[in-house]
Formats: C-alpha cells, structure tokens, sequence
C-alpha cells in the first residue's frame, strides 16, 4: 500500500478516495437493511444516491425520507460527511485519532484538498477544520432540534435535526421530509426562523471555505490582514446572497405575506450555492428567476468549502479580468493587488468546462426526453455544480 502511495500524486490519491467511498456507498445502499421495503436498492439506484451523497450532490431519484430505512439514511449521512469535509480530510482525522504518524506526501495531500497555501501547519490546520465542524453541526442541530421535535417526536425530531444540520453545513441538499410529500424538502417549514436561519447559516458557513475559517480565526475584525482570497470570497459572498434576495423579494414571492415573503427570498438566494435545499415550489418561478438561480448553482462556493461549482473566486476573477479589459489596464487587480495570468488561464478553462457539460448536457437530455431546454439546463447545472435542486425531472428521466 506504501509503494502504490508513493506512485500515486495528490489529485489521482484523491480521486481513488473518493471513487473508494462511493462504491463502498453503493454497496451498503444495495443490503436489504438499506430500505424499507427490506429487499435492497437496485445497482443504478444505489450507485446513483451514494455518488449524489459523495459529491454531496443531493439529486435523487429515491425520496429519502420514504424509500430508504434508518440505516440506509443514516448510510447516506455517513457519505454525506465524508464527502463535505472531503475523503482526505476524514482520512487525516482518523489517522490522528489513532496516534499514527501523518507522512509529508498525505500531508501535501492534504494541502491540496483543502486548497491551503503551504504544507507548514497543514495537520494544526486539520485538527481546526475538523473541530469547527463538529461545532457548527451541532449547533445547527440544536437549533433546529425544538421545531423538528414539536413536529416529528422527539425522537425522530432528534434525528431530522442532526441530519438536516450535516446535510446543510456540507452543502448535500438531502432531506427527511418526504414523509409529508415525495420531494417537498423544506416547504413545510418555509415561516420557521429557527430553521431557515440554522440551514442557510449552515450553508453560508460550510460553504466560505476552511481557509477563510482560519483567517476569521486568526484575525478576527481585522479584515485588512486577511489573505486576498478570504477578501474576494466575503465580497463576492456578500453580494451573492444579497442582490438575488432582493429580486426575488420585489418579482417573485410578491404573493407570499411580508415575513414569509422575507425568509422565502433569503433562503432562495442561499441555497443555490450548493445545497440543494428549497422552501418555495421552484416550478412557479418565472424564467427569469430560473436563469438567477442557474447563474447562482453555476458560480457555486469557495474553495476548499463543502460547496462545489465553479467557486466564487474563479467568477471573482473573470469579472475583474474583463474589467480591466475595458478600462484598458494591463492586469486585473483585486484590493490594489495585481492577478497572475495563470490564475486568468485557470479561471477562464474553468468557466468553458462548466459551460461545455451545462449546455451539452442540458441540450443532449432536452433532445433525447422532449423536454424544455430551460427546465434541463437547470437540471444540468445542478449536477454539474453539485447542489440538487431540481424541478421535479431527475426522476423520471
């Protein structure tokens, strides 16, 4: 196992790692224990739920709450998290658990799946990351826990609110509510503050990334000390949440009463940013109001989050590139900073790898089912950006 490691660079260990724990995934979904009908999950279903769960996707063609059994859910929560904090990282926090030394080639791993900048202080950094997130899923969980309770039992309340907590903090978008309704996510608690608030903070939190944690950490409101990233990823975070929650808020829920009206809006704007989460019956939307939240699925979180996408800094980058293009300056610039060119290479190679799968794979699904384009392109950038929402299509694709 030492010389196939050593054999191995950072990015093929991570891949295998994650391609390991979602054939693992598939195969505990397809035990007869799995679901509820005691017979077990197809091959297709169980690959599907468990690479959806993996890459914290939250896609489904299996409602969770109704199809699956305790142990299949409490499965797909397992894949959830492992795959949210990443393979590497929950590798790294078993391997410090049990005393063992973490060698420099699993700590460059390491830096790289977190997107830190140095390999120095990389297992510290770990330790930080995996205590943060014990805190804020449990804390989540609190919250949450007196709606779900009041609602469910205490029991499964219990249970929904350490589900839901994990779910939202590593950006899954899965949910338990599909004993009320197949599919309806969190539509039934659309007026609870307790839970949009604890879902979308959540969200918002697992999705700044692990560095921008350390700068807020280390340095607190001295934003002027931060790391040029962290600045980016608040800014262009801040925006993000804000600009679409005030359309949605003036063109689309004008119906809803003021304070339902609010909460809808905000919680609108967060969640496609990768969670997968809804409130509001997203097939109402007009078709402007898709093509926002296709642009928000698209663009996605920050790296080294929970969240996937093309990552806020990458549109970040794009943005100012083209700034500098028409105010005819040589270099973009972030904070009076000037931005590499290779950093520009990147982000535009992103940009056409995202496109390329959103709009071949949402005109290939239009042709082949006979269905809008618009409503498959919404689908497709939910794949391909890992958030999960959908209007209703994945499952009878």
């Amino acid at each position: 196992m030492g010389g196939l490691e050593k054999k191995l660079s950072s990015s093929q260990m991570i891949i295998l790692g994650f391609a390991g724990a979602i054939l693992l995934g598939c195969l505990l979904l397809m035990l007869p224990a799995a679901t509820r009908d005691g017979k077990g999950a197809p091959f297709a279903d169980a690959l599907f739920t468990s690479t959806s769960a993996v890459c914290v996707t939250g896609l489904v063609v299996r409602d969770t709450a109704s199809y699956w059994s305790g142990f299949g859910q409490g499965v797909i929560l397992m894949l959830i998290q492992i795959g949210g904090m990443g393979v590497v990282t929950v590798g790294a926090a078993i391997f410090m658990v049990s005393g063992r030394k973490i060698s420099l080639k699993q700590r460059s791993t390491m830096q790289e799946a977190i997107s830190a900048h140095k390999v120095g202080g990389i297992v510290n950094l770990t330790g930080f990351i995996i205590k943060m997130t014990i805190i804020f899923e449990a804390a989540g969980a609190m919250v949450m826990a007196p709606a779900f309770c009041k609602e469910f039992g205490t029991a499964k309340g219990l249970w929904c609110a350490v589900f839901h907590s994990i779910s939202a903090f590593c950006n899954a978008g899965f949910d338990l509510m599909g004993t009320r309704a197949e599919y309806s996510s969190l539509t039934h608690f659309a007026d609870s503050a307790a839970v949009n608030g604890a879902v979308m903070a959540l969200i918002i939190t697992g999705g700044i990334g692990f560095m921008t944690w350390d700068d807020i950490r280390t340095h607190r409101h001295h934003l002027k000390r931060y790391r040029m990233q962290s600045k980016v990823i608040l800014a262009v975070t801040g925006g993000l949440v804000l600009l679409p929650a005030l359309y949605f808020f003036f063109f689309e829920f004008s119906q809803e009463p003021f304070w339902r009206r609010i909460w809808i809006s905000a919680f609108q704007s967060v969640t496609p940013r990768t969670a997968g989460f809804n409130t509001a019956d997203l097939s109402l939307l007009s078709e402007t109001g898709l093509g926002i939240m296709i642009l928000l699925m698209l663009t996605g979180g920050s790296p080294g989050s929970t969240a996937g996408g093309m990552k806020t800094t990458t549109v970040a980058v794009l943005f100012s590139t083209a700034a500098s293009v028409f105010c005819h300056r040589e270099h973009a610039h972030f904070f009076g900073r000037r931005i590499a060119q290779e950093t520009v290479r990147s982000g535009v190679t992103v940009l056409m790898m995202y496109v390329t799968f959103f709009l071949g794979g949402g005109s290939l699904i239009s042709r082949i089912e006979g269905l809008p384009l618009l409503h498959c392109l919404f689908e497709t950038a939910s794949a391909v950006a890992t958030v999960g929402l959908s209007l209703g299509l994945t499952p009878g694709l």
